[in-house]
């Protein structure tokens, strides 16, 4: 785990590997008592999936929405669930939207759905945050994924939801004594009170591990495909698509008949009292404005290799070229984060919130041989009211060989014109509230 390869696209997967379980928000650590756990039952239909299942009777076209961390970025279960769902139903027509976005957990999901979901107007909802929710407290997954189910049935009650839990190596003992982990006992609580199906990956996956006929982790074989004992990750967090992917693509369609059973007649789904009062159903993605903007900024265009990569879920990004940028905004609410990346150019960040002595925080970590989306925290779950933010570049020079990683080292000397600039590249704000118009700065 700790062994990385310099390959900028391979160290992708692995980075999102160590980073399932780290958050990013200003936030105290999270408290480690535990719900009850859940028995380890692979399928709950509870009320089934009755539009999907109206429109695929009808020979319509269905939208599948996948919305989760790296486990579901990868072309595996989410690839081969849509192409299962074609051949099993040839009359109607599947289109997939791929909202997933590794190392990233609930806390984010909930802040894009608006702009990496709803707003493409889907059937059908998968939700994968288990594993990388797995450091979570009960309390923040609860606020969340209540939150991303009341999102997302206020937009369109008549989307259909489904769980899905996923598993990595720390949730082994748990499951192997027949109990949930404790993120997906905690999102077993909504999908009750919500009456969401539930898919339990894993249940069949420690089955096979009890008997002999799977090994969790393991170096890959040569034959991948055809090796014995199954050979499910090299990692302990995400499956080889061959084996591990596979078999969680086997849950859905053992799962599929108890589901399709429950589904009754097409119906609005309702929004019952939260579980919840303080669940994040206000969550939401805003925009920056040039009048939020002071000093040296560049818009990025469809001309710019970040653009291009990171547009999907950046519809605008900018760039602070120098010391002394600053990104200024006030919000009456709770909460506020900066959707952004972090890379080899990063710089470092001064954040001021309302009267408090200023934070610090480099956009720049011990992972970065590569751009990847990232969260600046900002105010976390604040009193209600009226709070103001400023952020500065700052003119400090990073060692940024220092703060790498040793095995990443190699591939800074080699690359050195990739770590001279010192820059900050933000997306958009994430707000739990409303943005309110600036007073004169007093900067």
């Amino acid at each position: 785990m700790r062994t990385r390869p310099h390959n900028p696209l391979v160290a992708r997967l692995v980075h999102a590997a160590l980073l399932l379980l780290l958050t990013a928000w200003s936030a105290p650590l999270p408290a480690q008592d535990s719900p009850s756990l859940r028995e380890a039952v692979e399928c709950h239909p509870r009320a089934g999936l009755p539009n999907v299942r109206a429109k695929i009777e009808a020979g319509q076209l269905v939208k599948v929405a996948y919305l989760g961390g790296s486990i579901t970025a990868a072309p595996g279960w989410r690839v081969q669930s849509r192409d299962w769902l074609a051949r099993e139903y040839p009359a109607a027509k599947f289109t997939e939207i791929n909202a997933a976005i590794g190392g990233t957990g609930s806390d984010l999901g909930v802040f894009r759905l608006h702009n990496d979901v709803l707003r493409h107007q889907p059937d059908l909802l998968f939700v994968e945050f288990a594993v990388n929710d797995g450091g979570a407290s009960p309390e923040q997954i609860h606020k969340a994924m209540e939150g991303i189910v009341r999102q997302t049935w206020r937009a369109d009650p008549k989307t259909d939801i489904c769980f899905v839990y996923t598993l990595s190596e720390p949730m082994l003992p748990e499951l192997r004594s027949g109990r949930m982990p404790r993120s997906a006992s905690a999102m077993e609580e909504l999908a009750d009170k919500y009456r969401i199906p539930s898919i339990h990956f894993g249940v069949k996956v420690v089955e096979l591990e009890k008997s002999g006929e799977l090994v969790f982790k393991a170096p890959k074989p040569e034959n991948l495909a055809e090796a014995k004992p199954i050979v499910f990750s090299t990692d302990g967090v995400h499956p080889h698509v061959e084996t591990g992917h596979k078999l969680y693509t086997e849950a859905i369609a053992r799962s599929w008949p108890a589901i399709w059973q429950a589904s009754g007649l097409p119906m609005a789904h309702e929004l019952p009292e939260p579980l919840r009062a303080d669940n994040w159903e206000e969550a939401r993605q805003v925009a920056i404005t040039p009048e939020m903007l002071q000093g040296s900024w560049k818009k990025l265009t469809a001309a710019d290799p970040l653009y291009k990569r990171f547009q999907g879920n950046m519809p605008e990004m900018y760039l602070a070229e120098g010391p002394g940028a600053a990104l200024e905004f006030t919000f009456e609410g709770t909460t506020a984060a900066i959707f952004d990346l972090v890379g080899p150019d990063g710089g470092r960040l001064k954040i001021q919130l309302d009267d408090q002595p200023p934070t610090f925080q480099n956009r720049i970590d011990g992972y970065c041989t590569y751009h990847r989306l990232s969260k600046l925290g900002v105010a976390y779950e604040r009193p209600a009211g009226r709070h103001r933010v400023l952020i500065e570049l700052t003119p400090e020079t990073l060692d940024k060989r220092a703060i790498l990683f040793d095995q990443n080292r190699e591939f800074f000397d080699q690359h050195l014109e990739k770590y001279t600039p010192h820059t900050w590249t933000p997306g958009s704000l994430l707000i739990i509230g409303q943005i309110v118009a600036n007073p004169p700065t007093s900067k």
